[in-house]
């Protein structure tokens, strides 16, 4: 058995096999697959419609060298949504797919292939100038310019049968309108921003027209935002031996789970790889993680769903942010129990310093410096000497979000969903605060 080093997407864990056999099947390096060349026909737009050709999308890529395990098929239950299953059982360890370089789109391959024909370097010197912290998204750049510059060579594109297999409909930030924000609590609303104004950045700067790119593609609205929700949706990241973001078609079918049964790896030459990181019984779909399962509203603003099986949500303290910076928090420590409504510790820390600080300055130091040196015993003195205010503090900022998320989703279900579509996933959002909300308001009010 030759095994070959590969890179791995985050939060994956287990070493993948470039030639690795399992129930008789055998995965090969890309240079042993049969290609095919891309149909060639007359070079017109992509229809943009709901309809999705996924089957055509898997002739192509196994024509072009994807295999998969026996049993592994493309599965939906007839709303269009699809994912991968399989219908018999797969021992853990088991390599289920192999997508091989040739059909996966890599950031860094897609500089060397446009470099000459567009001025990439002038397009991204543009992003760059309008904010600083996008020289991090380059490499989301440069799949959307791929992807625009397929979709507007038409059925002859070799891309076009992966395209064609495309979702056209989402609900994630980028797509959201103010009418969605007003009805989000102001967390959810703070990072779907945030991935709305990436877009428009990215926007702004293709339409300076540095790149040879198809006015009537770049200029319709609808188009952009597809290819660039495309883009941001379906990518996987590695860091070695550089830093960039890659699209395996049919890997990219495989949906999200808190409790993942699969993981995604790539190797140094870019073939991909996936891999069953647990046993996967017959009648089961295909699972990876596509974000961290302790909050899932990140997931929710990059994504457009709700994961399932959450088992804690944010605090919702934006208004702390200075606080969480100051005692060196993230987001995945201020932490609600969505089943019970428990506190995690770090969320009564951000509460008593910001009243310490109000009072007193140099007792909010000496509380900060027991945070970071992890003295557990000063920490407790301060908790219990100032509880009642850091209760009250607390329970003031719960029924707080309740009150607004009542009020929002309210809002939300007075709209029309002809016109707001992405109203369902918002009232779902919402009801998960309001629930887990509730049950800490009913544990705050038991304590005094």
């Amino acid at each position: 058995m030759i095994s070959r080093r590969t890179r791995r997407v985050p939060r994956l864990s287990v070493l993948l096999l470039l030639f690795h056999c399992r129930n008789g099947f055998a995965f090969l390096p890309s240079s042993s697959l049969p290609t095919s060349k891309s149909i060639r026909t007359t070079a017109t737009l992509l229809r943009y419609s709901q309809q999705r050709d996924v089957y055509a999308m898997e002739a192509w890529a196994t024509e072009n060298g994807y295999q998969k395990v026996d049993g592994v098929e493309l599965y939906s239950e007839g709303d269009d949504d699809w994912s991968m299953m399989t219908n018999t059982d797969i021992p853990a360890g088991t390599t289920i797919m192999f997508i091989p370089s040739n059909l996966v789109l890599s950031s860094d391959a897609i500089v060397k292939e446009y470099g000459g024909n567009f001025d990439l370097e002038i397009t991204e010197n543009a992003l760059k100038q309008m904010e600083r912290d996008l020289a991090k998204r380059l490499p989301l750049f440069r799949l959307l310019v791929k992807i625009l510059a397929e979709y507007e060579k038409g059925e002859s594109s070799f891309w076009a049968p992966w395209i064609n297999s495309l979702p056209t409909q989402y609900y994630n930030g980028v797509s959201m309108t103010d009418a969605c924000f007003a009805c989000l609590p102001p967390y959810a609303v703070l990072l779907s921003m945030n991935e709305r104004n990436a877009y428009s950045r990215f926007l702004n700067a293709i339409r300076k027209e540095f790149l040879s790119l198809n006015p009537d593609v770049i200029n319709d609205d609808s188009v952009m935002k597809f290819a660039y929700n495309v883009a941001l949706t379906r990518f996987h990241e590695v860091f070695e031996p550089t830093r960039q973001k890659l699209i395996a078609p049919m890997a990219d079918m495989i949906n999200h789970s808190a409790e993942p049964n699969s993981e995604i790896s790539f190797d140094t030459e870019n073939n991909c790889y996936v891999t069953a990181i647990t046993d996967v019984y017959a009648g089961s779909p295909l699972s990876v993680s596509l974000g961290d399962p302790t909050d899932p509203t990140p997931i929710f603003a990059k994504y457009g769903f709700l994961p399932t099986g959450c088992n804690t949500i944010f605090c919702k303290a934006i208004h702390l942010e200075t606080q969480i910076n100051e005692l060196g928090y993230e987001f995945n420590q201020l932490l609600f129990q969505s089943d019970t409504g428990e506190v995690y510790p770090a969320v009564w820390d951000i509460f008593l310093l910001k009243i310490l600080q109000d009072y007193d300055a140099d007792l909010a130091s000496q509380f900060t410096m027991a945070c970071h040196n992890n003295d557990e015993a000063t920490k407790e003195t301060f908790h219990n000497n100032y509880f009642a205010y850091t209760l009250e503090a607390l329970r003031e900022h719960v029924y707080s979000i309740l009150n607004d998320v009542d009020q929002m989703t309210m809002m939300a279900q007075s709209y029309d969903l002809e016109t707001h579509p992405r109203v369902p996933v918002i009232v779902a959002h919402n009801d998960l605060v309001r629930s887990t909300f509730s049950m800490t308001a009913s544990l705050l009010d038991s304590m005094g």
